[in-house]
Parts: structure tokens; C-alpha cells; sequence
């Protein structure tokens, strides 16, 4: 009933839509007839460029939004999105990765699945999605899912089959969060590896991740390397110095290049198991005590990154930390087998790593209020993690009162984990239940396969999301 008195709505908006545009086309020009006439015919829509794709419509636009959805009237921005188009009869994947959005063609998970239409919607602040000048305190939440809505209303007439969101990671999370405050925009729900920080001060299932991932000999050869990084800090904070020289990198809103060093290093093991398999093991130095500096800078810097805390490096991401420090919360872990002499500074503080000039106060209900949430209103809502994940210990659950919505963990796989990695039969039900979301028909259901074959270029997993350092 939900369904189809939503499909009723959408079909009443569509016809109004079009009666109204063939009413003025009637007095003055002619209603749209191509894909990007229809798409610029929105208010606030301007086209930035339009690339070619088989089978598809590429657009990159820009989207004219409120910077405060509370007060409308106060300024507005423009916010990049995408938009890959495959037919208005078929349903429309929305996904955001949290951050800012690609401008290369590229199809997610559910998307290949259903065989459908994507929009794809830059993070509010992500340059260039940032207002001018910016007031830090409209980056929140709730007004990013309002984002994600007013993009939504929009574009519904002109996609009016069913709509699921997804993302991975802070997009996973970015979909979930859209899903508690517009809980009837979307018929479903795909969030990947989505971080769950209830209660920001109690991080301990980080550490008891940490002493049972993988196999002892893979967690004693990187533990070892982190401390060898450690025990060598003096020549290999030299060859730090001399490389931040080279590429003119500075570290004011870190504070020093010393607590650069340690947080790049104290990223090494969470951030190999975020994106290496098991099978990496073999690329990490066997015998770190009698590794060659250059062996275990290499090692370091292939996994951590040591551009990472730079202010360079940082200023791409301040709205990540921004929001890590004021609602989203950040992982404290420990490291006992390195010895509190060796660690001078543990994990920085998102506080740390956003410019002083940023005022920044943290909100412990937000997530508790989303968690809640979920425990008991989550409909059709899919959570899949990878079981080497750190960002996976501490995860959404679901409680009595969710209905049609699981939890699923893909062995051996990491931040990168999806539908297509998980054991044979909840594979089949998430994509069963995946194509049931999307309006598809019951024999389409049954069959529980992706619609769209696999392309190389469009489902490779996006190289931006390949992020090193400790970042959802």
C-alpha cells in the first residue's frame, strides 16, 4: 500500500509536471524531448558538462541548495552532482560517498544490480560544494540529508520508479543518516561499510578487533613494523623533514612534523587491514628489527601515507573532521605492545586536524539518536561489512522493531567489502531483496542476479576511495 500510494504521488507529480510544461510550450517554446532539456528544465539546475558513455547519459551539474535548510532564505550554494542516466522507466540508485563526487562515469553496486538510473551527490563543503563564506555550523547531519532530499524531490517526477540510496563508508553512513530524517523518500536502503559511533569516549571493540584479526603471524609482522618506525624515529623523522622540504608540505594545524610522524605511523596497522587482505601479510617486512630504513619508510608509507597529516593533505578533508569533531566521533585505540615511551601524542583528535579558526563543539546525542533509530524504524535497509574491517567493530545493529532489513559480514573481506562477497545465500537474499526494493517483478526477484552484466570501467571500484590514513 505504501508503495503504490507513492507511486500514485509520483505519477500525479509527473503529470503535472508535464501538463504545466506543455501548457507554457503551448504559449512560447516547445517541452523538452531530450534527457538534458528535462534535467536543465529544473529550477536550480545548470549543466557543467555532459560526457559520453555506452549505453548511458553522463551529466556533471550543479544544483542551487539553501545553506541553511532552516532558513531558506540566507544564501544558497552550488552543489556538484551526477547524473548517469540509463531510461526514466527504470529505478534510480542515489549515492553519495560522503565526500566530494567524481566527475568520471561510474555505476555502484546496487546500481549494476537493478540496472538502473544513478545520481550521485557531492558532500556539502566538499570543494567545490562549498559555500562562500563558510559558516561551519550548517555542516551537519541533518542539513546534508536535506540536501540529499531537495535533490530528490526535484528529480522524483522525472525518475518516477522506486529510489534506493546507498554508499560505502562515510556514504554508508551518509545514507543511513538520510534514511532516519526523510524516511519516505527512499523504497530501500544499501549502506556498505558504515561506521556506527555510538557513544564517541568507548572505543574498546577497536581494541579487541585489533588482537584477533587476520592470523598472529600477520598481526606480530605489522605490530613489529610499527614499533621498528617508532624505535627509529630520530634518522627517519630526518628523511620526513627532508620529503616535506621537497614537496612543500607544512604541519600548522597538526602542530609539528613530530606529531605527523607518529600519527602517519599509528595508522600503519588499522590502516592495512581497512584496505589490504590477508594475503598482504607477505608484503610487509618478515623481520622489521633487521629491516633497512628504506624498508620500513616504504612499508609506512605505501599503507599510512606520509602526506597524510600534512596541511596539505588534510585541507581536502577538514569537513570530514569537522564532523568526526562535532557529531560523527572518531576511534581511540591503544597500543599496548608498543610501550607508552614510544607513543608521545596516541590517536590526534579530530580537533587536531581541523584549522583552530574552525569552532568546533561536539554533540554526543546525534549518533545515539541515529542508532536508535535504526534499532527500531529500520524498513528495508541493507548493512554489509567486511569481516578484516576495522571500521566494522563498531557497527549498526538491528533491534525488534526493524522489519524487511539485515546485517550481513563478507569473510575475509575488507572496507571494500559488497553484495557480491558474502556467502552464497545471503548473497542471494541481499540481491533479492535489493531488485524487490527497486519495483522490479517478482520472477526478476526470484532469480536473485544482477541485471546489468559487470563493466570493467563503470563498476571498478572508484580510485578516490582508496584513501589512506584513519578516515571512513
Amino acid at each position: 500500500m505504501r508503495k503504490a500510494l507513492r507511486w500514485l504521488l509520483a505519477l500525479t507529480v509527473l503529470l503535472g509536471t508535464l501538463s504545466t510544461a506543455a501548457g507554457a510550450a503551448t504559449a512560447a517554446e516547445p517541452e523538452p524531448t531530450d534527457i538534458k532539456d528535462w534535467l536543465l528544465s529544473i529550477p536550480g539546475m545548470s549543466l557543467v558538462q555532459e560526457k559520453p558513455y555506452p549505453g548511458y547519459r553522463y551529466f556533471v551539474l550543479n544544483y542551487t541548495q539553501p545553506v541553511d535548510h532552516r532558513h531558506p532564505g540566507r544564501g544558497t550554494f552550488q552543489q556538484r552532482i551526477t547524473v548517469l542516466h540509463k531510461d526514466t522507466s527504470r529505478p534510480t540508485v542515489f549515492y553519495t560517498s560522503g565526500y566530494n563526487v567524481s566527475t568520471t562515469p561510474s555505476r555502484r553496486e546496487p546500481t549494476q544490480i537493478v540496472d538502473g538510473n544513478q545520481v550521485s551527490l557531492e558532500y556539502r563543503f566538499f570543494t567545490p560544494s562549498r559555500p562562500e563564506p563558510a559558516d561551519w555550523s550548517k555542516l551537519d547531519i541533518w542539513q546534508a540529508a536535506s540536501d540529499q532530499h531537495r535533490v530528490y524531490q526535484a528529480l522524483k517526477a522525472l525518475y518516477p520508479a522506486n529510489w534506493l540510496a546507498t554508499g560505502g563508508s562515510k556514504g554508508g553512513m551518509t545514507a543511513t543518516y538520510y534514511e532516519r530524517f526523510y524516511p519516505r523518500d527512499m523504497d530501500g536502503v544499501v549502506a556498505y561499510v558504515a561506521p556506527n559511533d555510538v557513544v564517541n569516549d568507548e572505543d574498546s571493540a577497536y581494541d579487541r578487533f585489533f588482537t584477533r584479526v587476520g592470523t598472529e603471524e600477520c598481526r606480530e609482522r605489522l605490530n613489529a613494523v610499527q614499533r621498528e618506525a617508532l624505535v627509529r624515529r630520530e634518522p627517519l623523522e630526518k628523511r620526513y623533514a627532508r620529503y616535506a622540504a621537497d614537496n612543500g608540505y607544512t604541519f600548522d594545524t597538526i602542530g609539528s612534523l613530530d606529531r605527523a610522524y607518529e600519527a602517519v605511523v599509528l595508522d600503519y596497522v588499522w590502516g592495512f587491514w581497512q584496505y589490504s587482505l590477508l594475503k598482504d601479510c607477505d608484503t610487509v617486512p618478515a623481520d622489521a628489527a633487521t629491516a633497512s630504513d628504506d624498508a620500513i619508510w616504504d612499508s609506512v608509507d605505501a599503507i599510512s601515507g606520509f602526506s597524510a597529516y600534512t596541511d596539505q593533505g588534510l585541507q581536502t578533508y577538514t569537513p570530514y573532521y569537522y564532523q568526526a569533531g562535532t557529531q560523527l566521533g572518531a576511534p581511540t585505540i591503544h597500543f599496548p605492545y608498543l610501550g607508552k615511551h614510544l607513543v608521545r601524542y596516541g590517536y590526534q583528535p579530530p580537533r587536531n586536524l581541523v584549522p583552530r579558526s574552525v569552532p568546533m563543539r561536539f554533540q554526543p546525542r546525534a549518533m545515539r539518536d541515529v542508532d536508535t533509530w535504526v534499532r527500531h524504524h529500520a524498513t528495508h535497509m541493507l548493512f554489509v561489512y567486511g569481516q578484516n574491517d576495522p571500521w566494522g567493530a563498531e557497527r549498526f545493529r538491528l533491534g525488534a522493531g526493524a522489519r524487511d532489513s539485515y546485517v550481513f559480514t563478507a569473510p575475509g573481506l575488507n572496507h571494500g567489502a559488497n553484495v557480491a562477497g558474502l556467502v552464497a545465500d545471503q548473497k542471494s537474499l541481499a540481491t533479492a531483496r535489493v531488485l524487490d526494493w527497486a519495483g522490479l517483478p517478482p520472477a526478476t526477484v526470484a532469480r536473485a542476479k544482477p541485471l546489468a552484466p559487470y563493466d570493467a570501467r563503470l563498476d571498478a571500484r572508484n580510485a578516490q576511495e582508496r584513501e589512506r590514513t584513519l578516515r571512513p
